[in-house]
């Protein structure tokens, strides 16, 4: 029996992170970095593939309930047995020389048989490692990998069907810690950590990193999980954020549509920036545009859709046939193959991005702007062109509205800085032919009269949740009729349970694979925003409402949603935690409540 995508829980030390389930389980963990191979696979696999489970010995389901410590990313997973009552605290302290996963077992009442069990599994959950004792460490060793596990007060370990197990009792006040260390194998065991030290001050870290958001309107708790979130995906070297911590998660159970998002996109940037400045977290609002600069500096002709923690541009994509996949969607995949795509879209992106860091005092950098001349320059051609589209499709290529829109962005942004900042130098009228250009054409080629909306691609009938974003973008006021038009027709022709599809699968020549996948969420929070900004606020607010009542029990949200798994019951989708829901729900919260809720 499969667990659904919404039992676990994310932990992680802002270079990588951990999904824990209900059963107490760690079932997914890539070391030392979110991009790395993973040593905990059972997300995809089996046990075989590695995990680490600590629970009651007789505990088969799941945990009595768990939580966040309050506003950190400290988890409390607790059980009433017979016996008694238990509690493991999990969390990922920030690293020094080396990652470490701490597991705190605390007795709260009676006396509680525990036991551990810990397959580590390197390379994706297909290596066993050599085990050993040093030091009082069980030590693992395979190839480029070491992982040194130890517990305070020392426990008795045995190993047993390539594991390793622990048995152990806690009454009321004892507690057992344990920590599990990773390091090159080809050097010296890292300095040793207290558990105990780095739970206090993982806690107080959270604490005062979370005190720092400026709102205080509805769902506040909500919000402020969305941003904790969004700061564990960030790679804390780099300041780069990932769009999920996991790879392969499916789009549709069974299905095919299971990718690798352990990479930063360039789509997510501008919308990840207003929420970062918007709620007061300016320090990692600059980190992430830091990032993008350094990421996309270069020709522009080679401007990639996404890239690396620090940057890197291959990101070659292949497959583990010795992992079945989550509910045995197969293939397993590693690296993303839509790196190779042409989206135009992107230039849109990083310029709306480097104009709101402007308009929002980031520092300044002056070599900015010469790469963004240079990026205008590049479309002043190539925007004529097809691309594959903000959704990475696979069909072939077309003249999406969307990728349109985001070039007008584009030539936008550069007019309006050079209008505020005439000392800057730049082709004012050159771009204001280019903007006023592409306006004209996306009007004429990419509007349905007769239905009143605006299409996924230039003579299509398709529609595109993308078309939301018209109005925030400023292509169209929100009055216009044409855009009241297309946010009538998304939300009639793409709307399923309330939520909104990101486009039809219905037909393989949109996105040339076969099958379907849930409502895609973040689109869901732009329908919200659209039905803001065109004066329907209750109805923004109503889904809003709905789109919150979505999140797991810890406040997590994944890419999509199965309106009906076929049982009448809901169920997350695709790859989770997914930065970009979480950036949708703080972005509809600021839009709907900011002025209220501003601290």
């Amino acid at each position: 029996m499969w667990p659904r995508i919404e039992d676990y829980a994310l932990i992680g030390d802002q270079q990588t992170a951990a999904l824990v389930g209900r059963d107490g389980s760690v079932d997914w963990l890539c070391l030392p970095r979110f991009d790395s191979a993973a040593c905990f696979a059972r997300l995809l696999g089996d046990e075989d593939n590695g995990h680490w489970r600590i629970a009651p010995k007789d505990a088969d389901g799941p945990c009595t309930r768990r939580a966040y410590r309050h506003d950190t990313l400290v988890l409390d997973t607790e059980w009433d047995t017979p016996e008694g009552s238990v509690r493991v605290t999990d969390l990922m302290p920030q690293r020094d020389r080396a990652p470490d996963l701490v597991r705190i077992v605390e007795g709260l009442s009676g006396r509680v048989t525990l036991r551990s069990t810990l397959r580590l599994r390197f390379d994706h959950g297909a290596v066993v490692p050599w085990m050993r004792r040093s030091d009082g460490h069980r030590v693992a060793v395979a190839g480029p990998d070491s992982a040194w596990l130890r517990s305070e007060p020392p426990v008795r370990t045995w190993g047993e069907d390539f594991g390793t197990h622990a048995e152990f009792e806690v009454a009321e006040g004892e507690s057992v810690a344990f920590v599990l260390t990773w390091h090159p194998s080809h050097e010296p065991r890292p300095p040793l950590i207290d558990p105990y030290e780095a739970l206090e001050h993982s806690v107080t870290d959270w604490r005062a990193w979370a005190a720092r958001c400026r709102y205080s309107g509805p769902h506040r708790d909500l919000v402020v999980r969305s941003l904790i979130t969004l700061k564990a995906l960030t790679y804390a070297p780099t300041g780069g954020i990932v769009a999920a911590p996991t790879t392969s998660l499916p789009e549709e159970l069974g299905g095919v549509r299971n990718w690798d998002y352990r990479y930063c996109w360039l789509r997510d940037s501008t919308l990840t920036l207003g929420a970062l400045l918007a709620a007061g977290y300016q320090e990692e609002a600059e980190a992430w545009r830091d990032w993008l600069v350094r990421a996309v500096a270069g020709n522009p002709a080679d401007l990639q859709i996404m890239y690396g923690l620090a940057g890197e541009r291959r990101l070659p994509e292949y497959e583990l046939p010795w992992l079945p996949g989550f509910a045995g969607s197969a293939p397993v995949r590693i690296g993303n193959d839509a790196v190779l795509q042409r989206q135009l879209d992107v230039y849109g992106e990083v310029m709306d991005t480097l104009a709101l860091a402007r308009r929002s005092g980031l520092s300044p950098k002056p070599h900015i702007w010469s790469m963004q001349r240079a990026l205008l320059e590049f479309l002043r051609e190539a925007w004529r062109e097809p691309d594959e589209g903000l959704w990475e499709v696979r069909g072939g290529r077309r003249h999406f509205v969307h990728s349109k829109v985001m070039v007008w962005v584009a030539a936008d942004r550069a007019v309006r800085t050079l209008e505020e900042e005439p000392e800057l130098s730049g082709d004012l009228a050159g771009w204001r032919e280019l903007r006023d250009e592409v306006h004209r054409e996306v009007c004429e080629k990419g509007y349905d009269p007769r239905r009143n909306t605006f299409t996924q691609s230039y003579g299509s009938r398709e529609l595109d949740a993308a078309l939301l974003l018209i109005p925030r973008v400023g292509f169209l006021p929100p009055d216009d009729p044409r855009v009241v038009g297309t946010i009538d027709a998304v939300r009639a022709e793409l709307g399923e349970g309330g939520l909104v599809c990101r486009y039809s699968t219905d037909t393989a020549a949109v996105d040339g694979l076969p099958g379907g996948e849930g409502t895609f969420l973040v689109c869901s929070f732009w329908l919200a925003d659209a039905l803001h900004m065109t004066g329907r606020t209750k109805e923004a607010e109503e889904l809003f409402e709905h789109l919150v009542g979505l999140a797991n029990d810890v406040g997590l949200l994944a890419e999509e949603y199965l309106v009906d798994d076929g049982t009448g019951a809901g169920r997350q989708l695709g790859n989770f935690p997914q930065a970009f829901s979480h950036i949708g729900l703080v972005n509809t919260a600021l839009a709907l409540y900011g002025d209220e809720g501003a601290g």
